[in-house]
């Protein structure tokens, strides 16, 4: 949740992002709370393609924190002018690994 809050996302984008219908927003308090993840496969893989998306950023620019916690958000010429949360939201799961083998390549240069 501290991601998210990094992130500066709003609700309906946390959901998104946790492939959480929007009229589940319960969901989102328990883990505020500290509940921890439903025992499930495609919130459990979520989670750990954003923690993996989170880190990334934050090691293309180590010096700039609020340009990695923002990059979420900022419009991208490699995703056609769209943001990465947009994109997440469109493609679901898939924009998750998209973004992931994306940032990955950016690491490799």
């Amino acid at each position: 949740m501290a991601l998210f809050d990094h992130w500066d996302l709003s609700v309906r984008e946390q959901l998104c992002l946790l492939g959480v219908p929007e009229t589940n927003r319960s969901l989102l308090s328990r883990y505020r709370q500290g509940k921890p993840l439903i025992n499930d496969r495609d919130k459990l893989e979520r989670a750990a393609i954003l923690l993996s998306i989170h880190k990334s950023p934050r090691l293309l620019f180590p010096h700039h924190r609020e340009l990695a916690y923002s990059w979420m958000k900022t419009p991208n010429c490699a995703l056609k002018e769209s943001t990465p949360v947009n994109l997440i939201d469109v493609q679901g799961i898939m924009g998750l690994y998209i973004l992931q083998t994306y940032l990955d390549r950016q690491l490799e240069r």
